[in-house]
């Protein structure tokens, strides 16, 4: 097997590797690199393969990095299976149209402009026929179940625990007299998250490719996450400000509804308005209601009592934009859930563009943000940012809150690896989706237990196995 790494090599976008083996060419996701806008552009439009000569896609979850190219590796030529969990389709289904939607309408706004300036036009990276194209693709399998997806290469999916149907996928694969297993991660979740389940341990893996976001990092409790969103939402409702946060429309959105449910019913929180401003989380929402399957207890336990963990009285969900165009009007507290969580598009540029001046506010992140996202510059402190191509004076109080996040730390990391060590088998690992400095000190760690062959692969990289 030959082992392409063609994206979130020393970083954290574009998730994609490409595989080859018994004649076959498998990928493995096939996510929007994020950055600058340019380079992105140009990295997200030109597939660095003839996607005509792939046989299949496996695809880990649903997140946009992950997942949001697949419209363009289709109209590219590939005409093959594209494998996941049937969450996942459902996400997808509602994902890779919005961001069409979302690449259509920015375009078309930034044209605007640049006609007025006496400029050309530009394109879309692909648009909403496209993505719908893209759907027919997507073939389900269940956890656990096992399917050959190409000569010699069998495919099983085990629960990650990251965001609704994200899997750690499993490649037993026989070649030229010998067996083995390979594991992609995609996204490790964590051990007692609210909503889902925990990660599950994926047995005799001989090889690794694991995903490092957090490899140099700890994340806060939940405990100590929910405390904080406590903290942040009561101070700024005494400045009368609102607060603004730039969520993931799939599980940030809802684990921030499920903590400020909680903090409101038992009086820790005034009960003070709560918008989800953007279609794309009401359609998750709606969803994560269809999958029971992989609820954890305690939410199992809260459905039993017929109770609703992602609704209660003072959250409204705003689907039209004369509704969203509404809140820029509100002049008393209230909190604004909005996507997409780096501040790359959608309706909380707008949000951030009304309510960013105003020191009364608080932008709190509560989620990852990529180097040369418009979410990296507010959160390290930038005074001016560009938003819509102008520059927009920061006076609001910028927050963070990391123990939501839905990825493993580093010691969470390292706890799932022991487990494949303990197994006697894992000869090597690679590790990707994470920064120079998150994928040096995750490979330390994974020295430490006992792991002598590791590697960063750099972009574009080559490896056999």
């Amino acid at each position: 097997m030959k082992i392409t790494f063609l994206g979130a090599a020393e970083t954290v976008t574009g998730s994609m590797h490409l595989l080859e083996v018994n004649g076959a060419r498998i990928l493995l996701d096939c996510g929007l690199f994020q950055g600058r806008r340019q380079e992105a552009f140009d990295r997200n439009r030109h597939l660095p393969f003839d996607a005509r000569e792939l046989d299949v896609m496996v695809l880990s979850h649903a997140h946009i990095d992950h997942s949001g190219n697949i419209p363009n590796l289709v109209a590219s030529g590939f005409q093959g299976h594209i494998y996941t969990t049937s969450a996942t389709r459902d996400l997808c289904g509602a994902m890779l149209l919005d961001s069409a939607h979302l690449q259509e309408s920015d375009t078309e706004y930034v044209n605007r402009k640049r006609q007025r300036q006496g400029q050309p036009p530009i394109e879309p990276l692909y648009t909403i026929a496209q993505a719908r194209e893209s759907l027919t693709h997507l073939v389900t399998l269940e956890y656990g179940r096992t399917l050959q997806v190409a000569p010699g290469v069998q495919l099983t999916f085990y629960d990650a625990g990251h965001i609704l149907g994200a899997a750690l996928t499993a490649l037993d694969v026989q070649e030229s007299g010998r067996s083995y297993r390979l594991c992609f991660s995609g996204d490790l979740g964590r051990v007692g998250m609210p909503i889902l389940r925990d990660p599950q341990h994926v047995p005799n893996v001989d090889y690794m490719i694991t995903e490092s976001t957090y490899g140099n990092r700890l994340h806060g409790s939940l405990a100590q996450a929910a405390q904080k969103l406590c903290d942040v939402v009561r101070q700024t409702h005494q400045r009368g400000g609102k607060v603004i946060i730039p969520a993931f429309a799939v599980g940030r959105t809802q684990d921030i509804v499920y903590d400020l449910h909680k903090l409101i019913d038992s009086g820790c929180l005034p009960s003070l308005p709560v918008f989800v401003d953007s279609p794309l989380a009401i359609n998750v929402t709606e969803i994560f209601r269809l999958h029971p399957e992989v609820y954890d207890d305690e939410t199992t336990r809260i459905l039993q009592q017929r109770e609703d963990p992602l609704g209660f009285y003072r959250l409204q969900y705003t689907r039209a934009v004369e509704e969203s165009k509404a809140l820029n009007n509100l002049r008393e507290p209230c909190i604004i859930i909005s996507a997409s969580g780096m501040c790359e598009g959608g309706r909380i540029l707008h949000h951030l563009k009304n309510n960013i001046g105003d020191a009364r506010n608080t932008v709190l992140f509560v989620g990852y943000q990529a180097e040369n996202t418009l979410g990296r510059k507010i959160l390290r402190g930038d005074k001016s940012v560009p938003i819509f191509g102008e520059p927009w004076d920061v006076r609001a109080q910028i927050q963070s809150i990391d123990g939501y996040s839905a990825h493993a730390d580093h010691d969470e990391l390292l706890g799932y690896l022991k487990g494949l060590v303990a197994d006697g088998r894992l000869k090597r690992v690679f590790c990707v989706h994470g920064d120079p400095e998150a994928c040096q000190a995750l490979a330390q760690g994974i020295r430490e237990l006992g792991v002598g062959d590791i590697l960063i692969p750099t972009w574009k990289q080559e490896v056999e196995i």
